[in-house]
């Protein structure tokens, strides 16, 4: 069984908001997937729509796949690399702030029927 891939590297949000997300449409299929992250008022999810359409795409263009059988099969983020920034305190000390990145993940295919 193939499956069609979108990635998104370096994505200016944390990890832990966007599996938030992701755990909503992992393993729904796209139609209804597409609808949850449209309707959902979190920020993770207008990067991960954006995703999911690309991953459509994919699979249309390059795997012939028929889109009205597609699910999100895998979804999900991996820290990328960490801004690190740093806060001045009291008394000329200063305390470190961790700006994170994600890389997202996105893979569709075909249901078997």
């Amino acid at each position: 069984m193939d499956k069609a891939y979108a990635y998104l590297r370096h994505a200016r949000i944390s990890p832990r908001k966007v599996k938030i997300v992701c755990d909503l449409v992992r393993g729904k299929d796209v139609s209804e997937a597409a609808a949850i992250l449209s309707h959902t008022p979190k920020a993770a999810s207008e990067l991960l729509l954006k995703l999911l359409k690309s991953a459509l795409a994919n699979a249309e263009n390059n795997f012939e796949m028929d889109v009205n059988k597609l699910y999100v099969t895998d979804c999900f983020s991996c820290p990328g690399p960490t801004l690190k920034r740093i806060m001045p305190r009291a008394r000329g000390s200063a305390s470190r702030i961790l700006k994170r990145t994600s890389h997202i993940t996105i893979a569709v295919a075909e249901r078997e029927v």
